[in-house]
């Protein structure tokens, strides 16, 4: 299936999903909004893959949401001559249009499996709605991010502030969020933002691929397990996600995977492991 914003590749079960527009810097165009929430879909429900890489094309990651092509579907004069009931019909017609978006990096983080993303440029906008999203961030020297719509007169509104402060320090997410400045990415490593950084973009490529692969090399059941747990640990107490993991293994624990495992590591060989199930029929 082709795609407006994307180019979709999986092989040796790693799906690579790479952002292709970038004589456009990869701005996010209404198509985006739902190419991305369906391509993460098909592959987690169709269990194509075991884990995803996100990366993109050109001088930058993404140049965040493009205002323009949204304009006429959310700020529409309403149908009516009465200036506060048009109003109040805009602000319903906007407030759908966000939770809607807001529901394309939701499916990142809902998904399965780990998702890993390799920044190069500028990540501005909503491209840190993304990132925020997703398990583990990448970049290249010349990467930074930017809560860009401060510095337009919006209040970001796509899921950068509900997670950039489960992600660094509530107080450095705050001199962002009122500032719009940008951090580079060796400042985001150092708080812990990104992983790593590398020297250029391939060699960034070859290194995320380097950790998907280990991580492909894991226990599809284990890894959905282990997304699971971090999860729920991350928005609820301590108390409630003991509880929450302990009935996770009493009911989802396989000894088998455990014993193959540990042959697999004994041997020196890659592991037999049952996939994930589908949880959609297949189109194809």
């Amino acid at each position: 299936m082709s795609h407006l914003c994307f180019d979709v590749s999986i092989e040796d079960a790693i799906a690579h999903v790479v952002l292709s527009r970038p004589e456009k810097r990869n701005s996010m165009v209404p198509e985006f909004w739902e190419e991305l929430p369906a391509i993460v879909s098909d592959i987690d429900q169709n269990a194509r893959a075991r884990v995803i890489v996100i990366s993109s094309t050109g001088p930058h990651f993404t140049a965040g949401l493009d205002v323009s092509s949204f304009s006429g579907e959310s700020l529409l004069p309403g149908s009516t001559n009465d200036p506060e009931l048009a109003r109040m019909q805009r602000g319903a017609q906007l407030y759908a249009t966000i939770t809607r978006l807001q529901k394309t990096f939701t499916a990142l983080e809902a998904c399965r499996l780990p998702v890993l993303v390799a920044i190069q440029g500028g990540c501005i906008g909503g491209g840190v709605d993304l990132i925020t999203a997703c398990d583990m961030r990448y970049a290249t020297e010349d990467a930074f991010i930017t809560i860009f719509e401060t510095n337009i007169g919006m209040t970001a509104d796509v899921g950068t502030f509900p997670r950039i402060s489960k992600l660094i320090p509530d107080g450095l997410a705050r001199e962002l969020a009122f500032t719009g400045r940008r951090m580079p990415a060796q400042e985001a490593a150092a708080i812990g933002l990104v992983n790593r950084v590398f020297p250029s973009h391939d060699e960034m490529l070859k290194g995320v691929m380097e950790v998907a692969q280990d991580i492909a090399a894991k226990a599809p059941l284990t890894l959905y397990g282990v997304k699971r747990m971090m999860n729920h640990a991350r928005d609820h107490s301590t108390a409630d996600s003991l509880d929450y993991i302990a009935t996770w293994n009493a009911s989802m624990l396989h000894l088998e995977e455990i014993g193959e495992a540990m042959a697999a590591n004994a041997e020196q060989r890659p592991g037999k492991f049952a996939p994930l199930p589908r949880t959609v029929k297949s189109a194809h």
